[in-house]
């Protein structure tokens, strides 16, 4: 969800979320009056707010309390911490800024809004969501060193890839082969995911295929390779293909010729 915020150009994307419409219509004057922010969706309901959310795109989200249905800080708990966006609370009541701050709100501001303050909480929010940023690309890093240095203990592989550069934010990235969780074709390119990112690689998959170790890797579709490891179950779909989930949640279409395979594997674990 968060994503494109470590320039301070770049817009933040804010979802409003009120169930009374001259709320929404005051809160969007005041995005409009702010610097480097932008409203991506309004939602008059906790449910249809975490819809929107779900659908990724939003950084902030400026969210009343009371609500029929969901309330703002049911909404606020559903959603997994590490992978949620920074929440203003907007409301008409005080009792409810302890519970909000208990959530890791980024600020909690009394209607009516004053538009100087609601500015400054969008600006504590780029700051938070900054840190969180940061803070993610050190764990990732060290994933890959720690990655890299297993890989240094590890006798030789026979002949195929342990690492592959990939273009990252303007650089090169050496990624081990064992971060790798899947790939997709992309006409002459493939999308390598890992961990949760993905980056394209200017080179075929059947090219790719055969850098890496068959032990290890699986294709699983014509515009798929999947590693072995990484694959929880084989999921049927009514009309449709069966896929591979992942760990990591991917659902990845399966070829009728190469389910029986799949299958074997799921089931040597079993």
């Amino acid at each position: 969800m968060i994503q494109d915020i470590a320039q301070a150009t770049t817009p933040l994307r804010v979802a409003i979320v009120d169930d009374e419409p001259p709320a929404l219509r005051r809160l969007q004057m005041a995005i409009d009056k702010a610097r480097d922010a932008e409203v991506v969706g309004q939602a008059s309901t906790g449910e249809e707010a975490l819809r929107l959310i779900a659908g990724g795109g939003v950084d902030v989200v400026l969210l009343d309390i009371r609500m029929p249905g969901l309330s703002g800080l049911d909404l606020a708990r559903a959603i997994d911490p590490e992978r949620a966006p920074a929440f203003i609370f907007v409301t008409a009541f005080s009792r409810f800024a302890t519970d909000a701050f208990e959530l890791a709100a980024v600020d909690y501001l009394l209607k009516p809004v004053e538009f100087d303050r609601l500015h400054a909480a969008l600006e504590r929010a780029r700051k938070a969501l900054q840190s969180r940023a940061a803070r993610s690309r050190i764990v990732e890093l060290e994933e890959v060193v720690a990655a890299l240095r297993a890989a240094e203990t590890e006798p030789p592989a026979s002949g195929f890839a342990e690492e592959i550069w990939v273009p990252d934010r303007g650089d090169r990235l050496r990624l081990p082969v064992a971060l790798i969780d899947w790939v997709e074709a992309e006409r002459d390119y493939v999308r390598i995911h890992s961990r949760g990112r993905s980056f394209l690689v200017r080179k075929a998959i059947r090219k790719l295929q055969a850098e890496l170790d068959p032990a290890d890797f699986l294709r699983v579709h014509r515009g798929a390779l999947v590693r072995r490891d990484r694959i929880v179950r084989l999921a049927r779909r009514p009309g449709g293909p069966s896929a591979v989930v992942l760990q990591s949640g991917a659902e990845v279409p399966v070829a009728r010729r190469q389910a029986a395979q799949v299958k074997k594997i799921v089931g040597a674990r079993g």
